[in-house]
């Protein structure tokens, strides 16, 4: 406890340690000031530039599509595929898809039927691939209720294709 009380008596008793630091002039304080960013106003602007980049990223939230509020229905055409024969076939038909992406069914249990909407533009077109079994398989396609085309698949994977032209909002798939 004597030491406590000499260590502050020590310190006490310097000069300089009693006095309190000389105040920078006022100029220099100024431009320190100036040079010194200040942190609110940093902090709120990298808040707003990641507002933006998620906008510019994302799109507004809420809305569909990245904002595009104005976008058109898909305009569609009725498709009925076909599938005949005993057995199982991988098959590969157009659908919904405004992109042309196919949909793949592997070992669709034969008879297979399927009717989806097409989007206009589109080719509705259905593939199918026998196995190794082989067999007998047909297809038959038909837009807005009218049969278009038929074709016969046979032997150790066989394979045929049924398609019609591109959909219009007038035709049924008809060249």
């Amino acid at each position: 406890m004597d030491e406590e009380k000499s260590i502050s008596r020590t310190v006490a008793d310097i000069p300089e340690a009693a006095e309190e630091p000389a105040a920078a002039p006022p100029e220099r304080t100024a431009r320190l000031a100036l040079r010194r960013p200040d942190r609110a106003a940093l902090i709120t602007a990298a808040a707003v530039l990641a507002a933006c980049t998620g906008l510019v990223l994302y799109g507004v939230p809420g809305t569909a599509g990245g904002g595009d509020q104005g976008q058109q229905p898909v305009v569609t055409a009725s498709v009925t595929y076909e599938v005949t024969g005993s057995g199982t076939a991988d098959l590969t038909y157009q659908a919904g898809s405004e992109a042309g992406e196919a949909v793949v069914v592997r070992g669709a249990r034969l008879p297979w039927r399927k009717t989806v909407d097409v989007p206009l533009g589109q080719h509705p077109t259905i593939n199918i691939l026998l196995g190794a079994d082989g067999g007998t398989a047909r297809c038959s396609l038909a837009v807005r209720g009218r049969h278009l085309q038929s074709a016969t698949a046979g032997g150790t994977f066989g394979r045929t294709t049924c398609s019609a032209a591109p959909l219009t909002a007038d035709s049924t798939g008809t060249p």
